[in-house]
Protein backbone atom coordinates (compact mmCIF):
# COMPACT_ATOMS: atom_id res chain seq x y z
CA UNK A 1 0.00 0.00 0.00
CA UNK A 2 3.01 2.49 1.15
CA UNK A 3 5.03 1.46 -2.04
CA UNK A 4 1.71 2.13 -4.91
CA UNK A 5 1.30 5.06 -2.39
CA UNK A 6 4.73 6.73 -3.14
CA UNK A 7 4.74 5.34 -6.66
CA UNK A 8 1.30 7.60 -7.12
CA UNK A 9 3.00 10.52 -5.37
CA UNK A 10 5.92 10.40 -7.63
CA UNK A 11 4.11 9.84 -10.83
CA UNK A 12 1.83 12.65 -9.96
CA UNK A 13 4.90 15.12 -9.29
CA UNK A 14 6.56 13.61 -12.40
CA UNK A 15 3.65 14.19 -14.68
CA UNK A 16 2.55 17.99 -13.12
CA UNK A 17 6.57 19.68 -12.97
CA UNK A 18 8.25 17.91 -15.73
CA UNK A 19 7.72 16.44 -19.64
CA UNK A 20 8.78 13.09 -18.86
CA UNK A 21 8.89 9.92 -21.51
CA UNK A 22 9.95 6.48 -21.01
CA UNK A 23 11.92 4.39 -24.02
CA UNK A 24 12.07 0.41 -24.02
CA UNK A 25 9.79 -0.72 -21.00
CA UNK A 26 9.84 -3.85 -23.08
CA UNK A 27 13.01 -4.90 -22.68
CA UNK A 28 12.12 -5.21 -18.77
CA UNK A 29 12.11 -8.66 -17.80
CA UNK A 30 8.53 -9.97 -16.97
CA UNK A 31 9.76 -11.01 -13.37
CA UNK A 32 13.22 -11.23 -11.19
CA UNK A 33 15.59 -11.33 -10.38
CA UNK A 34 17.71 -8.49 -11.36
CA UNK A 35 19.50 -5.50 -11.28
CA UNK A 36 19.08 -2.16 -12.94
CA UNK A 37 21.93 -0.30 -13.41
CA UNK A 38 21.99 3.93 -14.04
CA UNK A 39 23.30 6.75 -14.41
CA UNK A 40 22.99 9.01 -11.55
CA UNK A 41 22.99 12.83 -11.84
CA UNK A 42 20.31 14.64 -9.60
CA UNK A 43 17.97 14.01 -6.51
CA UNK A 44 15.14 14.01 -10.01
CA UNK A 45 16.51 10.97 -10.73
CA UNK A 46 14.71 8.64 -8.00
CA UNK A 47 11.03 9.90 -8.61
CA UNK A 48 11.60 9.89 -12.46
CA UNK A 49 12.99 6.08 -12.17
CA UNK A 50 10.25 5.27 -9.39
CA UNK A 51 7.16 6.69 -11.62
CA UNK A 52 7.94 4.24 -14.43
CA UNK A 53 10.06 1.25 -12.96
CA UNK A 54 9.05 1.42 -9.63
CA UNK A 55 7.34 -1.34 -7.28
CA UNK A 56 6.66 -3.98 -4.42
CA UNK A 57 9.75 -5.84 -5.69
CA UNK A 58 12.09 -3.26 -6.18
CA UNK A 59 14.42 -2.06 -3.76
CA UNK A 60 17.75 -0.34 -4.19
CA UNK A 61 21.16 1.19 -2.10
CA UNK A 62 21.20 4.69 -0.67
CA UNK A 63 23.83 6.87 1.06
CA UNK A 64 23.60 6.18 4.89
CA UNK A 65 24.34 10.23 5.21
CA UNK A 66 20.84 10.35 4.49
CA UNK A 67 19.24 7.77 6.95
CA UNK A 68 19.34 11.20 9.49
CA UNK A 69 17.37 13.05 7.08
CA UNK A 70 14.15 14.28 8.63
CA UNK A 71 12.44 14.51 4.91
CA UNK A 72 14.37 12.03 3.04
CA UNK A 73 14.59 9.22 5.33
CA UNK A 74 10.46 8.52 5.11
CA UNK A 75 10.60 8.39 1.71
CA UNK A 76 13.57 6.51 1.54
CA UNK A 77 12.33 3.85 3.59
CA UNK A 78 8.76 3.50 1.75
CA UNK A 79 10.76 2.57 -1.70
CA UNK A 80 12.48 0.22 0.77
CA UNK A 81 16.14 2.05 0.79
CA UNK A 82 18.71 -0.01 2.09
CA UNK A 83 21.77 2.03 3.57
CA UNK A 84 25.34 1.96 2.33
CA UNK A 85 28.17 3.01 3.57
CA UNK A 86 30.13 4.80 0.65
CA UNK A 87 33.98 4.56 0.30
CA UNK A 88 34.18 0.91 1.84
CA UNK A 89 33.06 -2.37 1.57
CA UNK A 90 29.66 -2.61 3.54
CA UNK A 91 29.17 -6.23 3.73
CA UNK A 92 25.64 -5.74 5.46
CA UNK A 93 24.44 -3.92 2.72
CA UNK A 94 25.83 -6.39 -0.01
CA UNK A 95 24.19 -9.38 1.83
CA UNK A 96 20.75 -7.42 2.09
CA UNK A 97 20.50 -6.70 -1.83
CA UNK A 98 22.04 -10.44 -2.37
CA UNK A 99 18.94 -11.23 -0.44
CA UNK A 100 16.49 -9.50 -2.24
CA UNK A 101 17.56 -11.03 -5.37
CA UNK A 102 17.64 -14.16 -4.48
CA UNK A 103 13.93 -14.10 -3.08
CA UNK A 104 13.24 -13.08 -6.79
CA UNK A 105 13.00 -9.77 -6.37
CA UNK A 106 14.57 -6.46 -8.28
CA UNK A 107 17.58 -4.47 -6.87
CA UNK A 108 18.39 -1.19 -8.38
CA UNK A 109 21.85 1.00 -7.95
CA UNK A 110 24.04 3.46 -9.53
CA UNK A 111 27.33 1.88 -10.31
CA UNK A 112 29.13 5.34 -9.93
CA UNK A 113 28.40 5.13 -6.33
CA UNK A 114 27.85 9.05 -6.59
CA UNK A 115 25.49 11.72 -8.17
CA UNK A 116 27.81 13.47 -11.18
CA UNK A 117 28.07 16.96 -10.97
CA UNK A 118 28.47 17.79 -14.59
CA UNK A 119 26.04 15.31 -15.70
CA UNK A 120 28.55 12.90 -17.22
CA UNK A 121 29.50 9.35 -17.07
CA UNK A 122 32.19 9.19 -13.88
CA UNK A 123 34.45 5.70 -13.41
CA UNK A 124 32.36 2.75 -12.48
CA UNK A 125 32.88 1.17 -9.05
CA UNK A 126 33.13 -2.54 -8.50
CA UNK A 127 29.82 -3.18 -6.11
CA UNK A 128 27.54 -3.61 -8.98
CA UNK A 129 29.53 -6.31 -10.82
CA UNK A 130 30.51 -7.68 -7.21
CA UNK A 131 26.86 -8.01 -6.61
CA UNK A 132 25.47 -9.40 -9.99
CA UNK A 133 27.91 -12.44 -9.58
CA UNK A 134 26.89 -13.13 -6.25
CA UNK A 135 23.59 -13.50 -6.67
CA UNK A 136 24.01 -14.59 -10.41
CA UNK A 137 21.62 -12.78 -11.63
CA UNK A 138 21.14 -10.66 -15.17
CA UNK A 139 21.67 -6.77 -15.42
CA UNK A 140 19.37 -4.17 -17.27
CA UNK A 141 21.55 -0.94 -18.43
CA UNK A 142 18.59 2.44 -17.75
CA UNK A 143 20.00 5.86 -18.69
CA UNK A 144 18.66 8.76 -17.11
CA UNK A 145 18.52 12.23 -19.56
CA UNK A 146 17.41 15.71 -18.64
CA UNK A 147 17.78 15.69 -14.49
CA UNK A 148 20.93 17.66 -13.99
CA UNK A 149 18.58 20.71 -15.46
CA UNK A 150 15.30 19.98 -13.79
CA UNK A 151 15.77 22.09 -10.79
CA UNK A 152 17.30 24.72 -12.49
CA UNK A 153 14.56 25.04 -15.01
CA UNK A 154 11.68 24.67 -12.38
CA UNK A 155 13.30 27.83 -10.59
CA UNK A 156 12.99 29.68 -13.91
CA UNK A 157 9.18 28.48 -13.66
CA UNK A 158 10.10 25.60 -16.64
CA UNK A 159 8.83 22.37 -16.81
CA UNK A 160 12.38 20.03 -17.56
CA UNK A 161 12.20 17.49 -20.04
CA UNK A 162 13.44 14.49 -19.34
CA UNK A 163 13.60 11.18 -19.92
CA UNK A 164 13.98 7.57 -18.73
CA UNK A 165 15.62 4.90 -21.14
CA UNK A 166 16.12 1.14 -20.94
CA UNK A 167 18.08 -0.80 -22.37
CA UNK A 168 18.12 -4.62 -22.75
CA UNK A 169 19.31 -7.08 -20.07
CA UNK A 170 22.66 -9.00 -20.16
CA UNK A 171 24.62 -11.08 -18.30
CA UNK A 172 28.56 -11.32 -17.26
CA UNK A 173 30.95 -14.13 -17.98
CA UNK A 174 31.82 -16.30 -14.78
CA UNK A 175 34.65 -14.64 -13.02
CA UNK A 176 37.72 -16.86 -12.13
CA UNK A 177 39.12 -16.30 -8.40
CA UNK A 178 42.72 -16.06 -9.42
CA UNK A 179 41.67 -12.83 -11.76
CA UNK A 180 38.95 -11.40 -9.65
CA UNK A 181 40.33 -7.83 -9.15
CA UNK A 182 40.91 -7.40 -12.97
CA UNK A 183 37.83 -9.37 -13.84
CA UNK A 184 35.74 -6.87 -11.49
CA UNK A 185 37.14 -3.70 -13.10
CA UNK A 186 36.57 -5.06 -16.65
CA UNK A 187 33.26 -6.08 -15.74
CA UNK A 188 32.31 -2.55 -14.39
CA UNK A 189 33.72 -1.20 -17.51
CA UNK A 190 30.92 -3.82 -19.26
CA UNK A 191 28.00 -2.47 -17.50
CA UNK A 192 29.10 1.39 -17.35
CA UNK A 193 29.43 1.04 -21.08
CA UNK A 194 26.16 -0.48 -21.62
CA UNK A 195 25.02 2.56 -19.79
CA UNK A 196 27.18 4.87 -22.10
CA UNK A 197 25.78 3.27 -25.33
CA UNK A 198 21.53 4.45 -23.84
CA UNK A 199 22.93 8.56 -23.68
CA UNK A 200 23.21 11.26 -25.98
CA UNK A 201 27.24 11.90 -26.81
CA UNK A 202 27.67 14.44 -24.39
CA UNK A 203 26.89 12.20 -21.31
CA UNK A 204 29.28 9.63 -21.91
CA UNK A 205 31.96 11.51 -20.04
CA UNK A 206 34.66 8.90 -18.60
CA UNK A 207 33.19 6.15 -21.17
CA UNK A 208 33.04 8.21 -24.14
CA UNK A 209 36.24 6.98 -25.87
CA UNK A 210 36.32 3.49 -24.36
CA UNK A 211 36.70 0.45 -27.31
CA UNK A 212 33.57 -1.64 -25.75
CA UNK A 213 31.50 1.23 -26.17
CA UNK A 214 32.45 1.95 -29.83
CA UNK A 215 31.56 -1.56 -30.65
CA UNK A 216 28.23 -1.61 -28.64
CA UNK A 217 27.74 1.93 -31.27
CA UNK A 218 28.27 -0.24 -34.21
CA UNK A 219 26.42 -2.62 -33.65
CA UNK A 220 23.22 -3.96 -31.77
CA UNK A 221 23.08 -6.86 -30.09
CA UNK A 222 22.91 -10.38 -32.04
CA UNK A 223 19.67 -12.28 -31.88
CA UNK A 224 21.43 -15.25 -30.53
CA UNK A 225 23.08 -13.16 -27.85
CA UNK A 226 18.79 -11.98 -26.73
CA UNK A 227 18.11 -15.78 -27.19
CA UNK A 228 20.77 -16.93 -24.93
CA UNK A 229 19.61 -14.32 -22.23
CA UNK A 230 15.76 -15.45 -22.63
CA UNK A 231 17.55 -18.98 -22.01
CA UNK A 232 18.90 -17.85 -19.07
CA UNK A 233 16.44 -15.84 -17.45
CA UNK A 234 13.93 -18.54 -18.00
CA UNK A 235 16.35 -21.09 -16.15
CA UNK A 236 16.05 -19.03 -13.51
CA UNK A 237 12.55 -18.46 -12.93
CA UNK A 238 12.42 -22.27 -12.52
CA UNK A 239 15.13 -22.60 -10.58
CA UNK A 240 13.71 -19.82 -8.21
CA UNK A 241 10.24 -21.64 -8.53
CA UNK A 242 11.45 -24.90 -7.36
CA UNK A 243 13.09 -23.37 -4.14
CA UNK A 244 10.30 -21.53 -3.15
CA UNK A 245 8.63 -24.79 -3.60
CA UNK A 246 11.07 -27.11 -1.61
CA UNK A 247 10.96 -23.98 1.26
CA UNK A 248 6.91 -24.69 1.45
CA UNK A 249 6.99 -28.52 1.35
CA UNK A 250 10.30 -29.14 2.84
CA UNK A 251 10.46 -31.75 -0.01
CA UNK A 252 13.05 -31.23 -3.37
CA UNK A 253 11.11 -29.81 -6.40
CA UNK A 254 10.54 -32.64 -9.05
CA UNK A 255 12.61 -31.91 -12.27
CA UNK A 256 10.50 -29.51 -14.85
CA UNK A 257 10.66 -29.41 -18.37
CA UNK A 258 12.75 -32.44 -17.98
CA UNK A 259 15.90 -30.72 -16.18
CA UNK A 260 17.02 -29.71 -13.29
CA UNK A 261 18.61 -26.34 -13.46
CA UNK A 262 22.14 -26.25 -11.53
Amino acid sequence: MRVRLLRWFFSSLIKLLSRSRVEGLENLPARGPYILVSNHMSMADIPLGYTYIGGEDVAGWVAEKWRTNPLLWPILRMARGIFIRRGEVDRGALEAAASWLRDGKIFALAPEGTRSRDGRLQRGKTGAAYLAQLADVPLVPVAVIGTERAFHSLFRLRRPELTLRVGKPFRLPPSFPAERNSELRRHTDEIMCRIAALLPPQYRGEYSEHPRLAELLQAPLHRVDDFLVAVQSMVHLVRHDMRKMEIHTGKPAAPRMGFYPS
